[in-house]
């Protein structure tokens, strides 16, 4: 049996040997333990056989020589005694005879226990055979469980390595977090600490602004009151020489002939993904810019009473708050959240310049006088004139409060900008100071200057359009009316082409257009179901342009 394991590749090594050994041992113990009975009785069988055997042979033997005696009898004698001899004879035979028999059964009953013991024997050989190979399988099987057993032992070791690594890994980096983490703690109580200290400073900065406008106005108030002197002075002078004027200034009303105002709606569209912020009618009349909060800037063809979309100008990362045309409607100018302005082509409508500097959301740009330049307007309370050309910001003006709107004369010499803090100021880009400013009664959220030049309206955020003659820097009109209200700090409101209207949306979705020389006379357009944001005129004055914060965009004509 061992030579039987060692064919199949056990090791030569004695200790395996010796296991191999003495497990054979014990499964020969434990095997043959269950028929020892067996093997004893069947010892026990044979030896009986043999000595049945010896005595059915010695009792032949004795019944041959009784035969013989009885043979012998017969042959000398006679007489009764003869036949009572031979009576006892024949009886002893019969006996033998019968003992005979019975051991002949016996021996017969023998010989069938032996073939089934040897039978019995057999088969328990046959299953001995079977076990003996099914052992053999299993210890090939054993085998390969302890060659697995010591790979995964091997691979045992390796990972608990790799624990103990990263373990130590993760200490290390434990350590390295509670340092940072103690650093941090000093850095954010530096940063509290110089958070106190800046909040301090900026209110002290705040207050000393507070008290150097307050000087500044007082200084305005002192030259202003001295130019209208010197004004008036030259009026009495002049009023004593006739003069002709070539070409005055005319108002506002009057001048241009006369249209008819819209009265109804005559396209409506949704316009972005979101809300729509913006709205600007190009000089040449059949274009529309939107701009809306998906930070998308839209062009729309307005064709024989329906509007089709031109294009799709993208590149701002945040909302659009405002957008501009060119002179020759060959640019469209927007400003973003993402504290940037940006410049595309009308014709292809690919991104051209990207004017990034201002450190706050730009709320609004425009063209200075030619293409080439432009300024914008930015919540971080400055005004940038840039250089397209050169790609450049030429000049930085620090206005003291954040910017809503800006609006240019047509030659480009003067900004206009209207603010958080209530003030119209006036900006010669020649001269590095402010020229003058006007202080109204709210929030400035946009301006606009007629056609004409001589007159600018603001929207504030009192609820009121205020009109101002730009030749004495005054308000010389109030628009208001009951049920209207300024949304955003970007409404706009913008004049008609012709300079006698003026019209601006409001919150709960109306447009409002009122007639400059009556304020009282006021029209209505009631269509869109939101706030509304802007509106901006046809260069013909026949149609207006609205958009509200529902994603609608309204184009209303006379009908």
């Amino acid at each position: 049996m061992m030579a039987s394991f060692g064919d199949f590749g056990v090791s030569r090594d004695p200790c395996w040997r010796k296991a191999i050994l003495q497990g054979l041992q014990q499964r020969n113990k434990r095997q043959c333990q269950c028929f020892q009975d067996l093997i004893a009785a069947h010892s026990r069988l044979f030896e009986s056989s043999d000595v049945l055997k010896a005595e059915n042979l010695h009792l032949t033997v004795q019944n041959e020589r009784l035969r013989l005696e009885n043979a012998d009898l017969h042959c000398r004698g006679g007489g009764n005694d003869e036949n009572r001899a031979d009576a006892k004879s024949n009886e002893r035979a019969m006996a033998l005879e019968m003992k005979l028999f019975r051991l002949q059964e016996e021996l017969t009953e023998l010989h069938r226990r032996k073939g089934e013991n040897a039978q019995a024997l057999i088969d328990l050989r046959s299953a001995l055979q079977e076990k003996e190979a099914e052992i053999v399988t299993k210890d090939v099987r054993i085998r390969d469980g302890e060659v697995n057993l010591m790979a995964m032992k091997d691979i045992q070791k390796g990972l608990e390595q790799k624990i103990r690594e990263l373990e130590a890994a993760n200490q290390m980096l434990k350590d390295e977090h509670q340092a940072l983490q103690l650093a941090f703690n000093g850095l954010q109580e530096q940063y509290r600490t110089i958070q106190m200290e800046n909040r301090e400073l900026v209110e002290r900065w705040m207050k000393q602004k507070a008290l150097d406008a307050d000087r500044l106005n007082e200084e305005n108030e002192i030259v202003l009151k001295q130019n209208r002197i010197k004004l008036q002075k030259e009026l009495d002078e002049a009023a004593r020489d006739p003069v002709v004027v070539d070409a005055p200034c005319q108002s506002p009303v009057g001048s241009l002939s006369q249209f008819t105002l819209p009265s109804q709606a005559l396209m409506k569209f949704d316009a972005h993904d979101g809300e729509v912020q913006a709205v600007k009618w190009g000089p040449k009349g059949h274009l529309i810019a939107t701009g809306g909060a998906d930070r998308k800037v839209k062009l729309w063809e307005v064709v024989k009473g329906s509007v089709e979309q031109r294009g799709i100008l993208r590149g701002s990362n945040a909302a659009i708050t405002s957008v501009d045309f060119d002179s020759d409607e060959e640019h469209v100018l927007g400003t973003s959240n993402d504290f940037a302005s940006r410049v595309w082509t009308v014709s292809d409508q690919r991104l051209r310049h990207t004017l990034t500097g201002h450190s706050g959301r730009v709320l609004a740009a425009k063209f200075l006088g030619e293409s080439s330049k432009v300024v914008s307007g930015s919540h971080d309370r400055t005004l940038k004139i840039w250089d397209l050309r050169s790609l450049a910001c030429i000049r930085t003006v620090f206005t003291g409060s954040s910017c809503n709107d800006v609006v240019t004369d047509r030659p480009g010499s003067t900004i206009i900008s209207g603010h958080f803090d209530k003030r119209i100021r006036f900006w010669d880009t020649r001269k590095e100071s402010t020229a003058n400013e006007v202080v109204l009664q709210g929030k400035v959220t946009s301006l606009d200057i007629s056609p004409d030049g001589c007159y600018l309206l603001s929207c504030v955020r009192d609820n009121t359009l205020k009109l101002l003659d730009l030749r004495m820097n005054q308000v010389i009109g109030t628009f208001y009316a009951e049920g209207f209200w300024v949304a955003f700090d970007w409404t706009r409101a913008v004049f008609t082409p012709d300079g006698q209207y003026v019209s601006v949306g409001s919150q709960d979705g109306t447009v409002f257009i009122w007639n400059v020389s009556d304020p009282t006379r006021i029209k209505t357009l009631k269509e869109h179901t939101h706030a509304v944001a802007a509106c901006s005129w046809q260069c013909t004055g026949s149609s207006l342009v609205s958009c509200d914060r529902n994603k609608q965009v309204v184009v209303w004509s006379a009908g």
